[in-house]
Formats: structure tokens, C-alpha cells, sequence
């Protein structure tokens, strides 16, 4: 599926439009490089550009009226700025949130924390962008945050099922996905990007589709990235894994010649692996 997004050339940062803290300057982690392992950076031109929400039970409209009505007020009442400031550009904020929940409603989301910093674990803990989000929504609608972590690709069928009420992890809205799920008004403009080692010869997007190319392309499995580039380059170019971090790994030790993820946790892997 060739994209006319591929002409954008600048579109390297996040632009956020709902998002809030429950936990205040926290910051995705950075893992040690190995010993020699190679400088990664990411391509100047962005591969695709998406629409980030969340997802609830199909036909769910009083709770996906009520999640968009504390969406709306989150970025009306100003936690918008606080939240790219804190994860983006490390500022940080402090916001309090209800401080007793005993007794309240439970609001359950699934995701899959290995996204950072949409998503991910500090400690036992799931933190990030869409953690606090959703946190902002549950103290909103006076009910109780309880997040289950699961593989990217059982996000959906969790919220179909009703073992959750919503989904979110980064997820983009797709015709497909709007098949099985509903969604909530976008909350992020995300950016599909390309890693590659720093002595790679893929210097551009043109690269990967020039006429007798073979590179190898790593994703996370059912992501859009997967999608995207399984349907242009083909699956037998197409290298799966369960998370980004194994995807950058495999790049690390030459088994794939590139990954395509997402902007802000490619900026986190690369910063991690310099």
C-alpha cells in the first residue's frame, strides 16, 4: 500500500493533541548499548503518518461518549502542552489526581507495554503517555485504572471480548480495525520512521523499493509498520517480532537491514543504542 505520505519530509516529531500525567516526570528507559554494538540512526524522510486513538467495544457509544468528552477536556483545560513537555521535552509537571479510588468503578485497559514512551514498564509498573491518559480519563469519569499488559495483537480481542473496556498502545485507526472495535477522537499524529545502523547504505526510502533491492525490514508484528511495509516491500522482505526492542535488537546483530516503527520510540531505541 504506497503511501503519498512518503513525500513528507520534516515530519519527525510527535504532535500530540489529548494527553495527561498521573505520573509526573517519568521517561522512557534507556538500556545499555552492547560492547560495539553499531550507532543507529533514523532516515531524514518519515515512511507514514497516523492517527493514534482509542478503541472500545463496538456499539459501547455511552462509554466511548464519555471517554471523548474527557478527552476534549483535557485539552481544553491545558494538560495538553504539560504532557508533550514531559515526555517529549522533559519538563516536568505535577498534576494530583483523586487520591482515594476504594470503591469506585474499575476502568480496564489493555496495552502492550514495550512502546515507550507511549507505553512501558518502570519497574512492575505501566507507565507512559497513553498510561496517563488514561489515567486523566479514569480520575475524569471518578473511576479506577487497572491496566493489563498483553501482546500488541491481543489488544482488540480483549477489548471485543470485553476482558477490557478499552485499547490503547499507540494504536492507529484502520478500516480493518474499525471493523472489530470503535474509536475515540484521535488523541496523537504519530510518524512511522526507518532505523538503520549508521554505516548503512539505505540512505532513503527510495532505497527499500529501487528495483532489485533486498533488504530486510523489521516490525512489530500486526502493527501498522507491519502492515505497511508487508503489503509494499512484501512478507518475504517482511521480518516480524513480538516488540520493537527485539526488532532493534535483531538490527543490532545484522540480521535485518532496517526497522520501521514509530518516531517516538525510535528516537528511544537509537538514544539507547548510541
Amino acid at each position: 500500500m504506497k503511501k503519498t505520505w512518503k513525500v513528507i519530509a520534516a515530519l519527525l516529531t510527535l504532535v500530540m493533541i489529548f494527553g495527561v500525567s498521573a505520573c509526573s516526570g517519568q521517561k522512557a528507559p534507556a538500556a545499555s548499548p552492547s560492547a560495539g554494538a553499531p550507532k543507529l540512526k533514523i532516515l531524514d524522510t518519515a515512511y507514514a503518518q497516523e492517527d493514534y486513538a482509542i478503541c472500545v467495544k463496538k456499539g459501547s457509544t455511552e462509554l466511548l461518549d464519555k471517554i471523548n468528552t474527557a478527552l476534549k477536556g483535557l485539552i481544553d483545560d491545558g494538560t495538553v502542552k504539560k504532557i508533550v513537555d514531559n515526555y517529549i521535552n522533559n519538563v516536568p509537571y505535577d498534576l494530583t489526581f483523586q487520591q482515594k479510588t476504594d470503591g469506585l468503578p474499575e476502568l480496564k485497559m489493555g496495552t502492550n507495554a514495550a512502546f515507550p514512551p507511549y507505553e512501558f514498564l518502570q519497574g512492575d509498573k505501566i507507565v507512559g503517555i497513553d498510561a496517563d491518559i488514561a489515567a486523566a480519563i479514569a480520575d475524569k469519569l471518578s473511576m479506577k485504572l487497572v491496566i493489563s499488559d498483553m501482546d500488541f495483537d491481543s489488544v482488540i480481542a480483549a477489548v471485543s471480548s470485553g476482558k477490557v473496556d478499552m485499547g490503547m498502545a499507540g494504536m492507529t485507526v484502520t478500516p480493518e480495525r474499525q471493523q472489530n472495535v470503535d474509536f475515540s477522537a484521535s488523541y496523537a499524529t504519530g510518524i512511522q520512521s526507518i532505523i538503520v545502523p549508521g554505516d548503512s547504505k539505505i540512505t532513503s526510502i527510495d532505497d527499500l523499493s529501487a528495483e532489485g533491492a533486498t533488504y530486510t525490514i523489521g516490525v512489530q508484528q500486526n502493527t501498522t509498520g507491519d502492515i505497511y511495509a508487508s503489503d509494499e516491500f512484501g512478507t518475504d522482505r517482511v521480518q516480524q517480532f513480538n516488540n520493537g526492542a527485539d526488532a532493534v535488537q535483531a538490527l543490532l546483530t545484522g540480521k535485518i537491514d532496517c526497522v520501521i516503527i514509530d518516531n517516538e520510540p525510535a528516537k528511544a531505541f537509537v538514544a539507547a543504542n548510541s
